[in-house]
């Protein structure tokens, strides 16, 4: 499809973006909806995934998701980091394509071993594999050292072999996964699969650069620009027959093609997303339409960093106006709010803000007196 004719500016882009955070009625439905949601481990002053579900379910409680985990239609896999996603998208991911990892390497016989325990048992925590088993820790990725056995699961979860049943305390708890044995016996046409995930990388983040939606099917495991010459053609043929666009400063964005984006509301509320939020994931995107470089600094050394551990984005209207750092002390919400040069702290925005705050206190269970 041709370019959009419309000369876009980015405050349209801006605007256009926001739409991610329409409110839904329900977790499911905001699931449905995305297709996915980022997690992460860190909780300052809640995980990712719940930061991210706040914004668009009401009355939604840090936890939520994992309570209602075992009766949604979600599973917890990789697109293009790890998340949650309702099942359909998974016969788009997989089977995939894996090279054997470290674990498999320097020990080839514990992924059999591990498989025939978890077929034995039915569902598996990693600390009931490592007794069974007897295998102790290994270097993981980053260097560190793991269980193995939670390498192994790991692997065995990547791969498709293995689905995430529940969590204790934060621990994933795997079992078998016979609708993924189902995907790899018939597997989706490849052309079909990468065509799907170009749709939902581009309603799920879009308008973004069409740079950055080519390393999001990358990172979705495809491999570009690595694809095979069928999977490039099939790339290059759902951005072209699927999505529209327009360059705008000299980027060139892309966007679903069938998104109403003439009549473009602005919101005028005041919002804090956290660092993962589809809102803010492109930082190319985000420096482009915005004027400035947000970073996640958790992995930053404390005296180097700017923003602080875990900053989470401001918009105030259309425009990310700066960033807030939240943390829970005693039973309390303390926040420290940094505005980027030139917002003027008037009436209404305090009010924004406190509204907003108010909504974290309730979105955390602390007392809004």
């Amino acid at each position: 499809m041709p370019d959009h004719p419309s000369a876009l500016t980015p405050a349209h882009l801006r605007a256009l973006a926001l739409r991610t955070l329409r409110p839904k009625p329900s977790i499911q439905a905001a699931l449905d909806s995305m297709k996915f949601v980022q997690a992460d481990p860190i909780r300052v002053p809640a995980r990712a995934q719940d930061l991210t579900l706040m914004a668009r379910v009401a009355g939604y409680r840090a936890g939520d998701l994992e309570q209602q985990y075992a009766v949604l239609d979600a599973e917890e896999d990789m697109l293009p980091n790890y998340g949650f996603v309702p099942r359909q998208v998974q016969a788009w991911l997989h089977p995939r394509e894996v090279a054997p990892t470290r674990i498999e390497r320097e020990h080839p016989a514990l992924l059999d071993s591990v498989r025939a325990l978890l077929g034995e048992r039915g569902e598996l925590h990693p600390k009931e594999a490592t007794a069974a088993l007897g295998v102790g820790r290994v270097q993981n990725a980053w260097g560190g050292q793991s269980s193995g056995t939670t390498r192994a699961l790991d692997a065995l979860h990547y791969r498709g072999e293995a689905r995430v049943v529940r969590r204790a305390s934060g621990v994933r708890v795997y079992g078998p996964a016979p609708h993924l044995a189902a995907f790899r016996a018939e597997p989706l046409p490849e052309a079909q699969r990468v065509r799907e995930v170009v749709d939902l990388l581009a309603n799920l983040y879009g308008p973004l650069p069409e740079a950055s939606l080519g390393h999001l099917v990358s990172l979705s495991g495809f491999g570009l620009p690595h694809l095979k010459t069928s999977l490039r053609a099939a790339f290059k043929r759902a951005v072209k027959e699927d999505l529209t666009g327009a360059k705008v400063d000299g980027v060139r964005y892309v966007w679903p093609a069938d998104w109403e984006i003439d009549d473009v509301s602005r919101p005028s509320e005041l919002r804090i997303v956290g660092p993962f939020d589809p809102l803010v994931w492109d930082r190319r995107r985000l420096e482009h339409l915005h004027g400035w470089a947000y970073r996640l600094e958790a992995y930053t050394p404390p005296a180097k960093r700017q923003f602080g551990y875990y900053a989470l984005p401001v918009f105030w209207a259309e425009r990310a106006v700066g960033w807030a750092n939240l943390r829970v002390e005693g039973g309390q919400l303390r926040s420290e709010i940094t505005w980027l040069p030139g917002i003027r702290e008037t009436a209404a925005l305090r009010r924004g803000l406190e509204a907003e705050l108010t909504r974290y206190r309730a979105f955390l269970g602390l007392d809004n007196t």
